[in-house]
């Protein structure tokens, strides 16, 4: 008994440690790519200032969601196919898979161009109220179609769990993208933001090809009712995972149109950066769950009770290495706004509290809702997206209205608190899955901590509110490092050795 015990509790601790490793390979990179984000986004804001960064948010927006239906949802559904390919270790179904993914890839890149390229009249007509952007939108068709055929080349990667070659891809990406947005909006200001987003799109696509051609494949011997299997099956799944994430870019695209309309390109700007600031640290353990953690939980999604350990496993890392983060980022808002952009956009801080409690409730919620991509459940996964967009975009048009800018970040923290609740309820048909005592303790700890300093926020001066934030933090960061070394022996640990041992 004591030997399953301890052969138990192994296997849980390797089982976190690869959630951290993994972490830590996608986050050391997301910290790079955020250094960069920093210079690149102070560097616009001061040049631009709200009206550029809402200009530069926009067209984002736009060519995400062209880009979103035009790509038929290939690169999620490639992740999954090439991971299910190389756990059945048949060398002739990898070769097809990867054929038939870069060949799609290539035509949906074609079809995103031609269809930003034909409607950009009138999609500049609907966001802008007139043409005058019409061209700017046709050539932001070119990002499009390289941003599709580099999202292939990323799947095949993701697919086949290379995290070191992502984070890479991530870190020189970034890099790139600074040193092209900088100098072309330092001389060309304006217009200067079209060619940079084709630049940026442009060195996403070159570092994705030379890390995919490095892959050693093994030629395809298949015929051609073979491939036509292979291609419907991606594009079957693909549809799927294309209908949620269309709904996702469409209710952004959405909210940034309620908020266009009521205070104009600086309004957009002002969420834009508030949007981006307080996804950044999130970013780090969401990105890292994308990464490492779907594909693990694929491989085993048919065994209802190894899906919902992962699943607990990854959720209590997540919320540990992110509550105090997230409390830290809501705390500093007025600072953070500052250092990141420049004092123009004080007038989004309130928005960022907001977003930093969506954002906890996000870290909470999101591992649960990879069993649904997982078992393949695509109507469930239309469904809930259906629900979340209208959640998410039906509060924004009420709270927008009534409390300004800050009811956008409303609008998202109460979109997931209905997601949570939904996610959990469907889940637990899906797999039986169950949160963890130790789970319910740590999320219930956080959400409680992140609330007591939004209020503290809201009630106290600006110097005493920071001390409490300052406060929660620590003590919250000393608390997730102890529950920490409770799940992972120090010694394994990164600077395991360089911990005190009174914590």
């Amino acid at each position: 008994m004591d030997e399953n015990s301890e052969a138990a509790g192994a296997k849980a601790a390797d089982s976190y440690m690869q959630i951290l490793k993994s972490t830590i390979v996608m986050g050391g990179s997301s910290v790079v790519n955020v250094a960069f984000s920093v210079i690149r986004n102070k560097a616009v804001a001061v040049m631009l200032g709200p009206d550029g960064v809402g200009l530069m948010g926009l067209y984002n927006t736009i060519t995400d969601t062209v880009q979103t239906l035009a790509g038929m949802g290939v690169q999620a559904s490639g992740v999954r196919q090439v991971a299910e390919a190389v756990g059945s270790g048949d060398a002739d179904r990898i070769g097809r898979m990867v054929t038939v993914l870069r060949r799609v890839s290539l035509v949906l890149g074609i079809v995103g161009m031609g269809l930003l390229a034909a409607f950009s009249l009138p999609i500049a007509q609907f966001t802008f109220g007139d043409h005058t952007h019409a061209v700017a939108l046709a050539l932001l068709s070119v990002s499009v179609f390289l941003r599709l055929v580099s999202g292939g080349q990323t799947a095949l990667i993701h697919g086949l769990r290379r995290i070191s070659d992502l984070a890479w891809i991530s870190m020189l990406g970034a890099f790139a993208s600074t040193v092209i947005c900088i100098p072309l909006i330092y001389f060309f200001r304006e217009e200067g933001i079209v060619p940079s987003l084709i630049g940026i799109a442009i060195a996403t696509l070159a570092t994705s090809w030379w890390y995919s051609r490095k892959i050693q494949i093994p030629a395809a011997e298949a015929s051609l009712k073979e491939m036509g299997q292979e291609t419907g099956a991606l594009l079957k799944l693909g549809f799927a995972f294309m209908a949620s994430a269309f709904l996702t870019v469409a209710a952004a695209y959405a909210i940034r149109i309620i908020i266009l309309r009521l205070g104009g390109i600086e309004a957009a700007g002002l969420y834009q950066a508030a949007w981006a600031l307080g996804g950044l640290y999130a970013g780090f353990i969401l990105q890292a769950m994308g990464t490492d953690f779907y594909p693990r939980l694929t491989a085993v999604s048919s065994i209802d009770s190894e899906c919902n350990r992962l699943v607990n496993e990854q959720a209590q890392i997540s919320i540990l290495l992110a509550g105090p983060g997230l409390i830290a980022t809501l705390t500093l808002a007025p600072v953070l706004m500052t250092v990141f952009y420049s004092s123009e956009f004080q007038a989004a801080v309130e928005l960022l509290r907001w977003i930093c409690l969506g954002m906890m409730l996000r870290i909470v919620s999101w591992p649960m809702g990879f069993i649904i991509l997982a078992k393949g459940a695509q109507k469930i996964l239309f469904w809930t997206e259906v629900a979340a967009t209208v959640v998410h975009v039906g509060l924004a048009w009420l709270l927008v209205e009534l409390f300004g800018l800050a009811g956008a970040g409303a609008a998202f923290t109460g979109l997931y608190v209905w997601h949570a609740m939904l996610t959990y309820v469907i889940v637990r048909r899906l797999s039986g899955f169950r949160w963890s005592g130790a789970n319910l303790t740590i999320g219930l700890v956080f959400l409680a901590a992140a609330m007591a300093v939004f209020l503290a926020c809201l009630v106290l001066s600006l110097p005493e509110a920071i001390a409490v934030g300052l406060l929660a933090s620590l003590a919250s960061g000393l608390w997730s490092l102890r529950r920490l070394l409770k799940l992972i022996p120090r010694e394994r640990l990164p600077f395991g050795r360089l911990i005190p041992r009174w914590i």
